[in-house]
């Protein structure tokens, strides 16, 4: 298991990552924002992970978070609670030494909407998950 996650980031590190996340994201971050909004979970976090490995600087965390969300919403689409929110939490701490806006995404809107999903789930009973179901998921496109 690697430990990548929980190492702190250096000052360095999030200089590094402020400035790639000002440019244009890689062709394939394209493919992941459709898959992603298009509730195809699953595709998402495969084209992901082959973005993720790709990178070798820190804003690789980006694409883990994203990925993070991604599976958390795959879960919580299977009534997995217990996923849904391990995941959504973990993509949400990915995700959160990242500017608001990292490859023209809106990561802002992705954190807050990805939170209050989080809060949702947790504040009904189990076996109430579906209602969840009624609220819209969050979100990635459009790349602006």
């Amino acid at each position: 298991m690697s430990t990548e996650r929980y190492r702190t980031l250096t000052a360095s590190d999030v200089a590094d990552a402020a400035s790639a996340c000002a440019a244009a994201g890689p062709p394939t971050l394209s493919l992941a924002v459709r898959q992603f909004d298009d509730g195809d979970y699953f595709a998402c976090h495969e084209t992901l992970e082959d973005l993720w490995r790709a990178e070798p600087g820190p804003v690789r965390r980006v694409y883990q978070g994203i990925l993070h969300v991604a599976v958390g919403l795959y879960h919580l689409r299977r009534g997995n609670r217990h996923g849904a929110v391990t995941k959504l939490r973990s993509g949400l701490d990915y995700l959160a030494p990242f500017p608001s806006r990292c490859h023209g995404l809106d990561l802002g809107r992705l954190r807050a909407e990805t939170t209050a999903l989080v809060e949702a789930i947790e504040a009904l009973p189990a076996e109430r998950l579906g209602d969840v179901g009624n609220r819209p998921a969050p979100r990635l496109g459009p790349l602006a």
